[in-house]
């Protein structure tokens, strides 16, 4: 059984809530950055799917689906998978995650470092079938972060809501990228009990594309996965790898010798917010970060947002765990 590092579950949830300035949009943008869940941790603390692996691991566990010397095996191009190797070996499970050879070093770094193990893949299409088959060969328990509802059901129970609060109800869209499609999906049927949130989707516009963690959704359980109920949403957007990265690198830009506002600070105090908004003295999101800004922007060009909405985006991650990527490659 490998060690399990010290892991305090209750850094899980209730994250800040950030205003941040986006000049081509006419109406106030917020972002929640997930990072701040297990932020204590390295290679950027954690990331919004810190969120479903405490989830898919407390189903299992009272499924009766683990035992003490389980072994969980996950197919991910990486945050599921970091959050699953740090939560699960902490726990006492073994943890084994099926990574594509193209995911960034960093969170196959971020996984052996959580004291989990690493099966590469050729590539995102065979990922799934190379973690079925380690499940079969090794009598494993998948959480299939695809298909499971405990993957939206946390968002709608905990994100979605803590939107509603931080904004004191006036919340108007919800923007965010489909990896799994858990995020969109959970939030979106938390907001829209209100009945007059949209909700809107965004896929990468390329099928070989580098906004990591997200998919190019058509077809097949890995391309449409089943937790990803896009006929809920308003809409569903094509995003480019270029439009992600420049937003991404216009944050940085914007922020570079000051911090966005701290709207909410979430569980925390105003002081560990500010410790944890940079990296390298760098304000840095992901991809799929910028990725939900350039979907922003989309809307305002198409005339769909006012000066009296309020948008609330995911920061999914935060971008030193892509220091070998080309968004970030010149700053880290």
């Amino acid at each position: 059984m490998a060690d399990a590092p010290p892991v305090d579950e209750s850094h899980i949830g209730e994250t800040p809530l950030l205003r941040v300035e986006h000049p081509d949009v006419p109406c106030e943008v917020y972002a929640k950055p997930e990072w701040y869940n297990l932020h204590a941790h390295p290679y950027g603390g954690g990331s919004v799917k810190s969120r479903i692996a405490r989830s898919m691991l407390d189903a299992a566990a009272a499924a009766d689906d683990l035992d003490d010397d389980a072994l969980v095996v996950e197919p991910s191009s990486g945050n599921t998978g970091t959050a699953l190797a740090r939560l699960g070996v902490a726990r006492g499970y073994d943890v084994e995650i099926v990574m594509p050879a193209e995911a960034p070093v960093e969170k196959a770094e971020a996984i052996r470092a959580a004291g989990g193990t690493v099966t590469v893949a050729p590539d995102y299409e065979t990922m799934l079938a190379v973690a079925d088959r380690r499940v079969t060969e090794a009598d494993a328990y998948m959480p299939d972060q695809y298909a499971n509802p405990a993957n939206p059901a946390v968002h709608e129970r905990t994100t979605g809501p803590e939107i509603r609060a931080q904004t004191a109800e006036r919340v108007t869209h919800f923007v965010a990228g489909a990896g799994s499609g858990g995020t969109v999906t959970g939030v979106g049927r938390a907001l829209r009990e209100r009945g007059d949130v949209t909700v809107v989707g965004y896929e990468p516009a390329e099928p070989r594309h580098g906004i990591d963690g997200l998919k190019y959704v058509r077809g097949s359980r890995y391309h449409d996965p089943a937790v990803y109920a896009a006929d809920e949403l308003d809409a569903v957007l094509s995003i480019s790898t270029a439009d992600a990265y420049y937003e991404a690198r216009r944050l940085r830009e914007r922020y570079a010798e000051r911090d966005p506002e701290i709207h909410d600070t979430g569980q925390y105090d105003a002081a560990l917010v500010r410790e944890h908004l940079r990296a390298d003295g760098e304000f840095l999101v992901g991809p799929s970060s910028g990725g939900a800004l350039a979907a922003v922007t989309r809307l305002a060009d198409h005339g769909d947002l006012g000066s009296d909405d309020v948008v609330v985006v995911p920061f999914p991650d935060r971008g030193d765990r892509y220091a070998h990527v080309p968004l970030w490659d010149d700053y880290l």
